[in-house]
C-alpha cells in the first residue's frame, strides 16, 4: 500500500503459572477413576466416545491447569472473579475467539461443584450480553457435557425458552435474568450465578452486579462468579472487596503492525489493505472493525463490486456483514456455501461486534481504532452521535481474535503512541450513555421487594435519571410519594418500553387491544422493510404500496403483519414459501417471525394479568380513532408539528427540528400532516423521526396530562394547542356516536406542583 507504512512488533504475554503439581494430580485422578467416568453423573447414561475425544483435547488447554485453584476458591469464597485473555487455550474445536475458554469451562466446573451437594442450593445460570451467544454456548456446553440440550443444559433468551424443570445449567441473556428478579427477587432457584462477558457493561449487567451484592448478603449460600477481562478485573475487585482472582494469561504471540500516523480516511485505507492482503496470496479470513453499521453496508457493497475485477486465481472475496443489532441476520450470513475456488471470508463489524466473530480461520485483523457511538441526550430525548477512539481493552480484544494463529497479524491503522495518548483504559458503561426509563421502572418494581437500592459500579447520568423519573410520573407510573403506583406495577409486566406499556393498557379502554399488540410487536422487533438491492428501488416502492395505510406508519405496520399472517396460513395450506413471499415484497422474514413471537408473549401476559382483549376491528373509523388515542396515551411526549408545510417538524417538547424518515408513508408525499405522533427521533439517522401517524390538536389536548402540557416551553405550537383547548367543545374531534373521554370515565390529571412530582427515594 502506498499510503500506509507499518512498523511491526511482536507482543508477548506473560508466562503461565507453574502448575506441574496440578497436572500430576489430575493425571492420577483420571487414571484411578477411569471406570467411574463411564457413566455420566448428570444423566446417568454411558459417556459417548466423542466425550472422551473432547475431554482429551480440553485437558491440553492451559486453563485446565487452573481447575483445582478455581474449585478451591469457589469452595471457600462466596464471590470469585475470573479473568483471562480472549484465548487461553488451544483446541481444534470452533470457539468464538472473543469468548474466553473460561466461558466454556467455568459453567461446567460449577455444575461439578454443585453435583457434589446434589444441587441443594439450586441450579446454575450463566448470563451473556447477547442472544446468539447464549444459545451457541448452551449448544456447545451440552455437547461437551455429553447431555441433551433442553434437559440438563438449556438456554433462556428473549422470546425463546429451551429449559425444563430438570435443567441444572442454563445460559441466559442478562436482561432475562433481570426480569426474572421481578417474580423471584432473591433468585432462590439458583445456587451459583455466573455473570459473563462483563467487559461490555450493558445496563442489565450493571444492574445485576449491583443488586446481587444485596442478594448475596441475604443468601449466604449463594455463589457469584464474575468472568471478565484482565483490564476490568482490578476494578471489580475494588467493587466487591476482598475476593479471590483467578487469572490466566495466554502464552501465545500475536504480531501487531502500526501505521506511522493516524489515517484520516480510515475507511478506504482499511479496504485498500484488504485488497493488498488478498493479492499477497496469504491464506486466511479477515476481520475489519469499522466505525458504524452504515460503514459495514458501504464496505459490503464495495467489496462485492470490486471482487468481480480481482484475479480469479486468487480466490473469491466473500464479505459477511456482522450487524450487532441484527443477530438473526448474522447467523444466516455465516452459513457456508459450496464454492469451487478458494473463498476468503471478510467479516465486517463494529466495536460492538467482537463477540460475533465465530470463525476459527481468521488470520488477519484490521483495526481502524475509531467508533461511532450513539449516546442518549435526555434534553432532547434522542440519541446523538459521538465519534471517538476505542478503548485500550477493545484494542486488546481485537488483537486476541487471532487467538493461536501462527501466521496471523493485526493491522492497526493508527500509531502506537495513539494508544497511550488518546485511548481510555475501558469503554464507558452503557448505563452512562443510555435512556434509563426502563431501568428506573424496574428498580421501582424491585423496591417493593426491598431491593430498590442498587450500588452501581459507575453512577448513571444524573440528568438521564431525573428525566426518567419525570417521564414515569407523566405516565402515571408513580404515586405522589414517588413510589410505583398500581398502574406502574402493571406496566412493568410488559417487556417493552414503558411508553408502549402505557399505550397497551390504554388500548383496553379504547377497544383496540388486538391492533395495539401488533404495533408493539412490530416496533419492538427489527425493521420489517429491507433495503432493496441497487436497481430494484422502484419495484420495492411499488410493492410497499400494497401495505400503506393513509392514517400513518403505525397502521402500515399492522397491514404488513396481517398480510404476513395471511401468507403464512397460505404457505401451510397451499405449500407456498413464506420466505419467498417476504423476498418478493422486500420484507424481512426473520424480523416478522420475531414480531410474531413477541406478540404471542404479549397476549400471554394480557391473559395472565386478566386484562380484556377486544375483538379485531382494523379498518373501521372507530378503530382508527381508538388506536390514535391509545398511542397518544403513551407517546404524548413525542409530538411534532410541521412548521412550514415542507416536512420540517418541530418537536413540541423541545426546539429540535427533524425530517421524515425515508421509510415513512408521508416521505415525498404531497399530503404531509401538520401534527404527528412519532415513535422514535434519532439524530444518528439524519435527524429524522421514524414511524409517525397523523393526529389532530383537539385529540392531543384531550389525552395529554395537563401538568405535562403546562410545563412545555413556550412556542408557537403550544399557543396553537392552547387556542384549540380554549375552543374545544365536549364532542369536538369525536365522531358522532363516539363516546367522549369524560363519558368513558377517563380521569383528568390534576395540576400538581413541580416540586411534588418527582421525589427520589
Amino acid at each position: 500500500m502506498d499510503c500506509l507504512s507499518f512498523s511491526s512488533e511482536k507482543l508477548c504475554s506473560s508466562e503461565l503459572f507453574d502448575s506441574t503439581d496440578v497436572e500430576e494430580m489430575e493425571e492420577e485422578r483420571i487414571g484411578k477413576c477411569a471406570e467411574d467416568l463411564e457413566i455420566n453423573p448428570f444423566d446417568r447414561l454411558p459417556f459417548s466416545s466423542r466425550y472422551y475425544n473432547l475431554l482429551k483435547e480440553r485437558e491440553e488447554l492451559p486453563i485446565w491447569q487452573m481447575k483445582y485453584a478455581f474449585m478451591e476458591s469457589l469452595h471457600h469464597h462466596q464471590i470469585v472473579i475470573v479473568s483471562g485473555d480472549a484465548r487461553t487455550g488451544k483446541s481444534s474445536q470452533t470457539y468464538p475467539f472473543c469468548l474466553s475458554f473460561f466461558t466454556f469451562k467455568v459453567p461446567q466446573w460449577c455444575a461439578e461443584y454443585s453435583l457434589a451437594s446434589h444441587f441443594q442450593h439450586g441450579a446454575i445460570v450463566c448470563t451473556q450480553t447477547c442472544k446468539h451467544a447464549a444459545v451457541w454456548l448452551a449448544l456447545r456446553v451440552a455437547v461437551e457435557m455429553d447431555v441433551n440440550i433442553g434437559h440438563e443444559v438449556g438456554y433462556v433468551v428473549p422470546y425463546d425458552n429451551c429449559c425444563n424443570t430438570e435443567t441444572i445449567l442454563r445460559f441466559s441473556t442478562d436482561d432475562m435474568l433481570q426480569r426474572e428478579m421481578m417474580s423471584n427477587p432473591l433468585l432462590s432457584s439458583y445456587g451459583i450465578i455466573i455473570i459473563d462477558y462483563v467487559l461490555e457493561r450493558t445496563v442489565p449487567t450493571d444492574i445485576l452486579l449491583g443488586l446481587l451484592k444485596d442478594v448475596l448478603i441475604l443468601r449466604p449460600e449463594l455463589k457469584l462468579i464474575v468472568v471478565t477481562s484482565l483490564q476490568l478485573s482490578s476494578k471489580l475487585q475494588a467493587y466487591y472487596g476482598t475476593v479471590p482472582l483467578i487469572r490466566v494469561r495466554s502464552q501465545y504471540q500475536t504480531e501487531v503492525a502500526y501505521t506511522s500516523d493516524i489515517q484520516k480516511d480510515y475507511f478506504f485505507s482499511a479496504l485498500r489493505l484488504l485488497f493488498d492482503i488478498h493479492n499477497s496470496k496469504r491464506r486466511g479470513d479477515v476481520v475489519i472493525f469499522l466505525a458504524c453499521e452504515q460503514e459495514i453496508g458501504n464496505a459490503f457493497w464495495i467489496i462485492q463490486q470490486e471482487g468481480h475485477h480481482l484475479n480469479p486465481d486468487l480466490g473469491e472475496l466473500f464479505p459477511v456483514p456482522l450487524f450487532p443489532n441484527e443477530q438473526e441476520r448474522i447467523l444466516k450470513s455465516n452459513e457456508d456455501k459450496l464454492c469451487k475456488n478458494y473463498r476468503r471470508k471478510v467479516l465486517l463489524t463494529t466495536s460492538m461486534g467482537e463477540s460475533l466473530v465465530l470463525s476459527k480461520t481468521v488470520s488477519f485483523v484490521i483495526d481502524t481504532g475509531i467508533q461511532r457511538q450513539k449516546v442518549y441526550n435526555p434534553r432532547i430525548r434522542a440519541d446523538t452521535v459521538v465519534i471517538q477512539p476505542i478503548s485500550k481493552s477493545q484494542a486488546e480484544m481485537r488483537k486476541q481474535i487471532l487467538g493461536m494463529s501462527s501466521s496471523g497479524k493485526c493491522f492497526r491503522l493508527y500509531p502506537e503512541e495513539f494508544i497511550e495518548k488518546e485511548m481510555k483504559p475501558l469503554p464507558p458503561a452503557k448505563i452512562q450513555e443510555s435512556k434509563l426509563i426502563s431501568m428506573v421502572l424496574f428498580l421501582k418494581r424491585m423496591d417493593i421487594a426491598g431491593l430498590g437500592h442498587c450500588d452501581f459500579m459507575d453512577r448513571p447520568d444524573p440528568e438521564s435519571l431525573m428525566q426518567a423519573l419525570e417521564d414515569l410520573d407523566y405516565l402515571a407510573a408513580l404515586d405522589n410519594d414517588g413510589n410505583l403506583s398500581e398502574f406502574g406495577i402493571i406496566m412493568s409486566e410488559f417487556p417493552v418500553d414503558p411508553q408502549m406499556s402505557k399505550s397497551i393498557l390504554a388500548s383496553c379502554e379504547f377497544d383496540c387491544v388486538e391492533e395495539m399488540l401488533t404495533i408493539a410487536a412490530m416496533v419492538t422487533a427489527p425493521g420489517c422493510f429491507i433495503n432493496p438491492p441497487q436497481g430494484t428501488e422502484e419495484t420495492a416502492a411499488t410493492c410497499r404500496q400494497k401495505f400503506l395505510h393513509p392514517a400513518g406508519d403505525h397502521f402500515t405496520l399492522i397491514s404488513v403483519y396481517k398480510a404476513y399472517k395471511e401468507a403464512s396460513t397460505n404457505s401451510i395450506s397451499q405449500y407456498y414459501d413464506i420466505e419467498k413471499w417476504c423476498q418478493d415484497y422486500f420484507l424481512n422474514c426473520s424480523a416478522l417471525r420475531i414480531a410474531e413471537t413477541i406478540r404471542t408473549e404479549l397476549v400471554d401476559i394480557m391473559r395472565r394479568i386478566e386484562l380484556p382483549i377486544s375483538a379485531p376491528a382494523f379498518g373501521l373509523n372507530e378503530n382508527v380513532l381508538g388506536i390514535k388515542k391509545a398511542l397518544l396515551s403513551g407517546y404524548f411526549m413525542q409530538i411534532a408539528r410541521d412548521v412550514d408545510g415542507s416536512g420540517n417538524y418541530l418537536m413540541l417538547a423541545h426546539k429540535q427540528v427533524a425530517q421524515l424518515h425515508p421509510l415513512s408513508i408521508y416521505y415525498n408525499s404531497s399530503r404531509i400532516p401538520e401534527w404527528v405522533v412519532f415513535h422514535e427521533f434519532s439524530i444518528a439517522e439524519n435527524n429524522s423521526i421514524k414511524i409517525i401517524s397523523a393526529i389532530s390538536p383537539d385529540l392531543f389536548m384531550k389525552l395529554v396530562p395537563q401538568y405535562y402540557f403546562s410545563n412545555l416551553p413556550p412556542s408557537e405550537s403550544k399557543a396553537i394547542l392552547q387556542e384549540a383547548i380554549n375552543h374545544l367543545s365536549p364532542i369536538s374531534g369525536v365522531d358522532k356516536g363516539q363516546k367522549t373521554i369524560e363519558e368513558r370515565g377517563f380521569e383528568k390529571y390534576p395540576e400538581i406542583p413541580a416540586e411534588q412530582r418527582c421525589i427520589i427515594q
